[in-house]
């Protein structure tokens, strides 16, 4: 069964791992920021080696957000950048092809260990199985 595996982050995250601290994050440094990626790295490789990775994706931050919505008339209606009430939006995530829930689940334990700043702040990982029925 194939299941969307998904890590959120808000707006100051993706700041302060350019360098920004604020209340919400510590600043991170470079090698904080690599450190990362190379654990996402290898996490990646090892999942398409066992043949349980579709596809993996790193999302841009939020302030490069375009939201589209039908106005009252029928047009859209064209917003740049989050919302101001937005806190977590998605900011990465993984289709994976996996043979149980409790598979995945194990996927997602390890995706909880991601190396990051101490006082940065942690989210949950996301599970939702995909519907492939067609519907």
């Amino acid at each position: 069964m194939k299941y969307l595996v998904m890590v959120q982050g808000t707006q100051a995250d993706y700041e302060a791992m350019r360098g920004q601290e604020s209340a919400h994050s510590p600043a991170w440094s470079e090698k904080d920021v690599q450190t990362m990626f190379a654990f996402m790295g290898q996490l990646n490789d090892e999942l398409a080696e066992s043949g349980e990775l579709v596809d993996a994706q790193g999302l841009v931050e939020p302030a490069r957000t375009r939201t589209v919505s039908a106005g009252e008339d029928g047009r859209p209606v064209i917003s740049d950048g989050p919302y101001g009430e937005t806190k977590e939006l998605l900011a990465g995530y993984w289709v994976l092809d996996c043979a149980s829930l409790d598979r995945v689940t194990e996927i997602a334990a390890r995706v909880t260990q991601c190396p990051a700043p101490a006082g940065a702040p942690v989210y949950p990982v996301v599970i939702r199985p995909i519907d492939e029925s067609g519907c």
